[in-house]
């Protein structure tokens, strides 16, 4: 290898005498070559590295040590500009982990709070939601990524609402953000726009436009119908499944009051298989008690305000290998955390 040592030793890209590569700007040439760099076809810049065979000539080791140089000069620009293929948001969320050593705190503890919370009637029911999220996006073909939003919905006294998209990862404020944006995924900056509409006025007593219950048996019938619409919803009681997927969709139409959040915890606590898994901080930063169900392939938590019972947020991660998508286990399909 002493070669191919002496061949990196000398490929110095930057030379300390270099007329432009100092602080002022690229020449011409280096801009191009920067340019091409940066929008080429992948297949173009791949390289393929092997050691060097028994039997290869000089030459040959030349080639193989050239090659590994510019390999590590690819790299090093990756990682500094960011290629075509690797984007230079931030990368997808690890899952939340429970602390170490903290206490599970069983639902029926979680039900007296919420209980002792709702006798003072506040906070109030409010109609819209102000929710961020981070939705995995998988198609044939393409390597997932991780999309942050945050939404924020308003009503008027007027029946008019109106919704706001904004492309924002608050784990890191001032970083590239990735959206879909109808299109390939791509970069934008924190805080950009996705979109901006005003809806005309809108009268539907139907869930999960009606008005949630604040009693855990009405609030199951009102959770039913959001789970099972337009069909025979019979008397089996919903699945654990579908009361989170339910509860979802409520929490993305209306910020519940106390009540409802009580009798919300209520309907958890009675859910087969939940179990407590002990405190979290969730991705605002805000401390919560957790609670996991595994069902197939995947495992949802429920993260829970540890004074008031409020629903914080939901996380779904992938417990096995995905090939078909290229995503492994462990990767956050969807997390959502709901504020006031």
């Amino acid at each position: 290898m002493a070669d191919e040592l002496e061949l990196l030793r000398r490929a110095d890209p930057v030379p300390a005498d270099g007329p432009h590569f100092g602080d002022g700007p690229l020449d011409h040439r280096a801009e191009h070559r920067l340019e091409r760099l940066l929008h080429e076809d992948p297949p173009r810049r791949r390289l393929r590295l092997l050691p060097p065979l028994p039997g290869r000539t000089p030459r040959s080791r030349l080639v193989w040590g050239l090659a590994a140089t510019a390999a590590v000069l690819a790299v090093a620009v990756n990682a500094v500009l960011g290629g075509p293929n690797t984007p230079r948001a931030v990368a997808a969320p690890r899952p939340l982990s429970v602390r170490a050593h903290s206490a599970p705190v069983p639902l029926k503890e979680m039900v007296a709070l919420a209980d002792a919370a709702a006798t003072g009637g506040s906070p109030e029911l409010r109609k819209g939601t102000h929710v961020q999220s981070w939705s995995l996006s998988m198609s044939d073909g393409k390597r997932p990524v991780t999309v942050p939003e945050e939404r924020v919905v308003r009503w008027r006294a007027d029946a008019t609402h109106t919704e706001v998209v904004v492309a924002t990862d608050p784990r890191h404020p001032g970083r590239p953000v990735l959206t879909d944006g109808g299109d390939d995924p791509h970069e934008v900056a924190d805080g950009h726009v996705i979109s901006r509409t005003t809806y005309p006025p809108m009268w539907n007593d139907a869930p999960p436009e009606g008005t949630p219950p604040h009693t855990a048996a009405r609030l199951r019938a009102y959770l039913t119908e959001i789970a099972r619409p337009q069909v025979d919803r019979g008397t089996s009681p919903l699945s654990t499944v579908e009361l989170f997927d339910a509860v979802g969709e409520l929490l993305d139409h209306w910020t519940l009051g106390a009540p409802e959040s009580a009798a919300l915890v209520r309907l958890f606590a009675k859910a087969e298989g939940l179990r407590p898994a002990g405190e979290v901080t969730d991705r605002l930063g805000r401390p919560g008690h957790a609670y996991v169900y595994d069902t197939g392939d995947v495992r949802r938590m429920l993260i829970l305000d540890p004074r008031t019972g409020t629903v914080l947020g939901v996380e779904t991660t992938f417990t096995r290998d995905q090939p078909q998508y290229g995503v492994r286990a462990g990767a956050v399909m969807e997390y959502s955390a709901w504020m006031r």
